[in-house]
């Protein structure tokens, strides 16, 4: 099984009309500010406030399989591509069948191979969020994965 690629649009469609859920893997902070309009937060890294570096978060596997099962249809974005690319390929080795990585991801980003610009969501106009509904953050998220142990 592969990952699968979408431009922001296309992965718009698909939340809309064939009912994917997006997972955004940004950072609490990054989501907080701006996220695709829907979209549930589950960070692959965590900021430390001890270095203030950003930190693998050791619980992304188990938060995902705490709230998704393994044939849940998952958009996974991030700000331009590489946290979501990571996040995808996990998702893809533990079991999940139907991950679509979102190029572009909130931001946008420059493709490494051809230099042409990948679309984010914002640079395309698609509905942003800025309040978070309680069941969309990676609060709400996570204590499913501690209520479920």
């Amino acid at each position: 099984m592969s990952l699968k690629q979408a431009d922001v649009k296309t992965a718009y469609k698909l939340q809309s009309d064939a009912d994917y859920t997006y997972i955004d893997v940004r950072s609490i902070r990054e989501f907080e500010n701006g996220h695709p309009a829907g979209a549930y937060n589950v960070p692959l890294l965590n900021l430390d406030p001890q270095t203030g570096q950003m930190q693998p978060n050791p619980n992304f596997l188990a938060v995902m399989q705490a709230n998704y099962a393994g044939d849940s249809k998952l958009l996974v974005g991030c700000q331009m591509g590489g946290r979501s690319t990571q996040a995808g390929q996990i998702l893809i080795a533990a079991g999940y069948k139907d991950v679509t990585n979102v190029v572009g991801g909130f931001g946008g980003a420059q493709d490494r191979i051809t230099g042409e610009r990948n679309e984010g969501w914002v640079d395309a106009g698609l509905p942003v969020d800025r309040d978070t509904p309680t069941q969309n953050s990676y609060q709400a998220l996570q204590q499913k994965m501690i209520t479920s142990d």
